[in-house]
């Protein structure tokens, strides 16, 4: 069953889903080496809690923590650790939030200190896939829009291994919902698009395989051949000529560029561009 929003709702879904990116935002002030994950998602649920809202993540089909924090070659649903973070990790944060019954839900790719040419490249990337698939995201379009434009970006022009078995989801009082949002597909294949429908699109990209295995946690999922791989997501809803992004990055961008720990983002894409 696919649930439509409301005009209503869809600002409620605003609500929890910027609060997710305050939350990342707290976090990525914090990142450096040394730090543990653990210590993140501590922070993570500390600072939902103090702004009225639950951790979607945590219970979550016994999920034990608020954050999936997966580092290096953790694709996501990494869970947090007393391991401490390294000059040259690559760490991924996915969270959700319940705000008036509604999810928020949203992830970032950071790089602590220089990273390799390569690494950086493959966020970039990665991040360029999230929003030419929210391109797509508009009435008319199908689900298959969405998926080609992300895999055509980062499988058939740069090469990266697009996972197969995670996807995007649809979002609302659940934190899955229908339909399932593939990062890979043909175009004018799958659900017709209307508005008010509102999915999380997130590609996740491994810089070698696509293929990837359960860790011993059973719930971290591990490039294959120990390739590093990058995240992002937008929680959005579909509207007549142009998506309408609930999530930003506005906070987070903002936050890393102010960590002197972190890999400037921003310079990244205008050095690369």
């Amino acid at each position: 069953m696919i649930y439509y929003k409301t005009n209503d709702e869809v600002e409620l879904l605003r609500k929890s889903n910027l609060l997710v990116s305050a939350t990342i935002a707290v976090l990525a002030a914090e990142i450096k080496p040394g730090v543990t994950t653990l210590f993140l998602d501590k922070l993570a649920g500390e600072f939902i809690q103090d702004n009225g809202a639950k951790p979607a993540f945590k219970g979550y089909r016994g999920f034990p923590y608020n954050c999936c924090i997966s580092v290096n070659d953790a694709v996501v649903h990494g869970f947090p650790t007393h391991d401490e973070l390294a000059e040259g990790d690559v760490i991924s944060i996915d969270t959700g939030v319940v705000l008036n019954g509604y999810v928020g839900d949203s992830a970032y790719t950071f790089a602590i200190g220089e990273v390799d040419k390569e690494i950086q490249r493959l966020m970039r990337i990665t991040k360029e896939s999230l929003y030419k698939g929210i391109e797509k995201a508009i009435v008319g379009c199908r689900i298959g829009d969405i998926s080609w434009a992300i895999q055509e970006h980062t499988e058939k022009k740069n090469g990266y291994g697009v996972v197969r078995s995670l996807t995007g989801h649809g979002i609302g009082r659940n934190l899955h919902e229908e339909p399932d949002v593939p990062n890979y597909g043909k175009r004018g294949n799958g659900l017709k698009l209307q508005d008010g429908l509102v999915i999380a699109i997130e590609p996740m990209i491994n810089m070698g395989t696509r293929e990837v295995s359960v860790g011993e946690d059973d719930w971290t999922i591990f490039t294959d051949d120990g390739s590093i791989s990058a995240h992002y997501e937008h929680s959005v809803v579909v509207r007549k000529n142009k998506a309408d992004i609930l999530s930003s990055f506005d906070p987070i961008e903002a936050a890393e560029k102010a960590n002197p720990n972190l890999f400037d983002d921003y310079l990244m894409q205008k050095e690369l561009a």
